[in-house]
């Protein structure tokens, strides 16, 4: 009976989200395997077949998976010094870490340009020492998505890490160098195949961020460095054509979909040879 109860406060979320996610995602899908005359994947053979749109394709997956790797390179040491702190300076530093998602990703996006601009930040500092005589292109290209990127979703790389984290007990560490083991060594074979788990959310929260990210891309990348959400908002805003628009939209969540099962199968093989 306590079961059924359950089952019933669920309902209403349930009806929800079928309703307002489910049927309008899976509506959109079919729609692009319509050609009107019946079943067709002309769309797709059309999308795959034209150099620009896989360009923008294979520029999008390869900044994504950039911004992923750098988001794990900087959040795990990030994330360790955080969980290893002082009770009393934990919150502070998990507040720091927190803090730019307080902010919107416009804003957030805007405060690059001011650093990375002709007349930013970085290269006024520079042509003032004398290293430069103009300034450098640091705006507009591959390089500064991915800045805007690691930025955008480092945060939530290091929550998630320190999620798991908090929960390795100290004591390990400790026993590892009893048995022999130097502390570098104690933290490769231990604390990492622990923090794993931590590390396939945050390199999935970041990696689908990351791919289905408009405002940061639109903002710092501009019209050279275009990815598949700007080429969508083109598509469908600017030439009404959102039969290509969905396409590229279902392209995008069988992308997300395949990588992130790729992340698990790789992170449950190095968590697996950190057990044994």
């Amino acid at each position: 009976m306590r079961k059924k109860g359950i089952y019933f406060l669920l309902l209403p979320g349930i009806v929800l989200i079928i309703f307002s996610l489910i049927l309008p995602l899976f509506s959109t899908i079919f729609k692009t395997f319509d050609s009107g005359s019946g079943f067709s994947v002309s769309r797709y053979v059309t999308f795959f077949k034209d150099p620009y749109s896989m360009s923008v394709y294979y520029r999008t997956l390869k900044l994504s998976l950039i911004a992923t790797i750098f988001s794990v390179l900087l959040g795990f040491p990030t994330s360790y010094y955080i969980s290893r702190a002082k009770k009393n300076v934990k919150g502070l530093f998990i507040i720091f870490a927190v803090f730019p998602l307080l902010t919107s990703a416009v804003v957030r996006s805007f405060s690059w340009m001011v650093i990375l601009g002709k007349k930013g930040i970085i290269n006024s500092f520079l042509i003032n020492i004398g290293l430069i005589n103009k300034p450098l292109e640091l705006l507009y290209n591959e390089i500064s998505i991915v800045v805007g990127f690691v930025y955008l979703f480092l945060p939530l790389m290091i929550m998630s890490l320190i999620g798991v984290m908090d929960n390795i007990d100290s004591s390990l560490i400790e026993a590892a160098e009893s048995l022999g083991a130097s502390r570098f060594e104690a933290f490769i074979k231990v604390i990492f195949p622990l923090s794993v788990p931590g590390i396939i959310v945050g390199s999935i929260l970041v990696f689908t961020g990351s791919f289905t990210a408009y405002t940061t891309p639109q903002l710092l990348g501009g019209n050279k460095s275009r990815v598949l959400a700007t080429l969508i908002y083109q598509k469908a805003m600017a030439l009404s054509d959102w039969n290509s628009a969905s396409v590229i939209a279902t392209i995008m969540i069988i992308t997300t979909i395949i990588i992130s099962t790729v992340i698990n199968k790789l992170a449950s093989k190095i968590q697996g040879r950190g057990e044994a």
